[in-house]
């Protein structure tokens, strides 16, 4: 085999499309693998419908690909593209085996490109490419629309849903996750009663059927709930067992606060209220111990034990559960501690959805664990320039994408442009 023949076989091209000359520059190192196909080829329609599969070559038209690199060259591939002259559709682009219609990339580039978009921010793989970071968005953005086009979710009955920030300030992303199949199905812009619309339509266009949706998990957002009970009519909602602990540390925090004006022992001493105790250090817990002490009188303190106290709510059998709750509610709500009081309100309007939790045990923990995997990936890309942009890494980040195969230069699936 010559050379360019066995150039031919390592790209894996077949008849009709061979490789016909060689070029490289060692001024700019770049390699180009220029492609021709045999003269009297024929070609089926590209027309999607059309099963006409003997069309002449009615013209050809000059296109170059960037393929991946060629040690630490860049490599391309120059190529007469056919047009197809169709009886039935015409005159079209007959596509070419080694790139998707439309980029100009090949799709080795692209599945190189897309195994490491998920670790690496997209300036990061730009620079490695080398290309420009938005040519790069591009092609990891078509593909996770291509994947998601194929997502198909019949067997979706309980969800979670959590908000991600996008940004400082309110700028947010909401995801939803199949809890079953422990993965993210749907991103959003925003949180308001029209995301869960959006992902009830969006599950109805993956064979989903949000009447069928059994269960919800999230937080007390009047947003989610809201769109919940308008958009998932037969779902129980439960609220996350970790968020309601989080709004009664909150309320030690407005507490504390509202106390150190006249206690200054309280001052720099935030977290070892807001802290689980067994994740304080061992002089961490003597401090808090100190100020714990009956003859120390802080009113911080008597917040604390009313979250002690709760968080035996999720010890007790279900059956007790209810009555535990009263107790408790009774109890804190003349704790004289108006933080206190004011959490016991949020849980008297929201009883139904906290109880639910003894019933079928679910969590956004799912959610919090893919939620700092997130972060992560913002914090290295240091943000993002958009929502959309965000949205598509929490996909590549958190759903198993059928990525086209490395080793073969025809895609895993068929993306559809």
């Amino acid at each position: 085999m010559d050379e360019l023949g066995l150039l031919t076989a390592a790209l894996g091209l077949s008849r009709p499309w061979r490789v016909v000359r060689t070029e490289f520059d060692p001024e700019v190192t770049q390699l180009d693998l220029s492609l021709e196909f045999e003269r009297g080829a024929r070609f089926a329609c590209p027309a999607k419908d059309c099963a006409y599969g003997d069309c002449l070559v009615h013209d050809t038209v000059d296109k170059t690909w960037r393929h991946r690199d060629f040690f630490q060259h860049k490599a391309f591939l120059p190529a007469r593209g056919a047009q197809g002259g169709c009886p039935e559709q015409g005159v079209r682009q007959v596509a070419v085996p080694w790139a998707r219609p439309g980029s100009g990339f090949t799709l080795l580039f692209e599945a190189l490109v897309l195994s490491v978009a998920a670790v690496m921010p997209m300036a990061k793989v730009a620079t490695m490419s080398p290309e420009h970071d938005t040519r790069i968005g591009r092609v990891v953005q078509y593909h996770v629309r291509a994947a998601r086009d194929q997502l198909d979710c019949p067997g979706v009955h309980r969800v979670a849903m959590e908000e991600t920030a996008a940004a400082k300030g309110q700028d947010s992303v909401s995801i939803v996750a199949d809890l079953d199949a422990r993965r993210v199905i749907f991103a959003t812009e925003g949180r308001s009663a029209d995301t869960v619309a959006r992902f009830a339509a969006d599950l109805v266009e993956h064979g989903g059927d949000p009447a069928k949706l059994t269960d919800t998990s999230s937080d007390m957002s009047t947003a989610f709930l809201s769109g919940i009970t308008q958009s998932l009519p037969n779902a129980t909602i439960t609220f996350d067992r970790y968020h309601l602990p989080a709004k009664l540390s909150e309320a030690i925090d407005a507490v504390r606060r509202a106390e150190v004006a006249t206690r200054p022992e309280l001052k720099h001493t935030r977290w070892l209220w807001l802290k689980n105790g067994q994740n304080l250090s061992t002089t961490h817990r003597h401090e808090l111990h100190q100020l714990m002490r009956p003859s120390a009188q802080l009113a911080t303190a008597r917040a604390l034990r009313w979250r002690e106290d709760f968080q035996t709510f999720y010890d007790q059998h279900p059956s007790e559960a209810p009555e535990s709750l009263r107790r408790w509610c009774y109890g804190a709500k003349r704790s004289r501690l108006q933080p206190i009081k004011e959490f016991v309100a949020l849980v008297k309007n929201h009883g139904e959805g906290i109880l639910a939790w003894h019933k079928n045990h679910l969590s956004n923990g799912l959610l919090e664990g893919i939620n700092s995997l997130i972060q992560a990936a913002k914090a290295r890309a240091r943000g993002y320039r958009s929502k959309t942009k965000m949205i598509t890494i929490v996909y590549l980040t958190a759903v198993k994408l059928p990525l086209p195969n490395l080793s073969n230069p025809t895609p895993a699936y068929m993306p559809s442009r």
